[in-house]
């Protein structure tokens, strides 16, 4: 019974979250085809080369699988790690790079989307 009462908290939760947001965090389309901001993301992650410990289908290689662990990290808890990174683990921090600071919520959205299994493809492209 508690566990079911867990289940129904978390899909109330997330109904309230999205009957409330402005907007989705991401839009997919054939499992590649993604909106412009989420396509920041990806830009993001493509340029701060996060693939070489992350692997480039985000399945970890000496960093974690972020397919796992996006799916239990809070969005807080995911810019607190890119922003200040942990050195002791190996994972450097991004508050300098003007390219990741300046799209956290669009790398967010992209990396959320291949963790809920929206986005099937580590590569992705514009809607059209």
């Amino acid at each position: 019974m508690r566990v079911l009462r867990h289940i129904v908290f978390a899909v109330l939760c997330g109904f309230f979250q999205a009957a409330y947001a402005d907007e989705p965090l991401y839009t997919v389309v054939d499992g590649n085809k993604v909106d412009a901001e989420t396509l920041k993301g990806f830009k993001a992650w493509r340029a701060a080369a996060c693939d070489r410990c992350h692997g480039a289908n985000q399945q970890g290689l000496v960093g974690p699988s972020l397919i796992e662990r996006l799916k239990i990290l809070t969005k807080d808890e995911f810019v607190k790690t890119v922003t200040e990174g942990r050195l002791e683990k190996g994972m450097p921090s991004f508050k300098t790079s003007k390219m990741v600071m300046s799209n956290m919520d669009q790398l967010y959205a992209y990396l959320k989307g291949r963790s809920d299994g929206a986005i099937t493809k580590s590569k992705v492209e514009p809607m059209q």
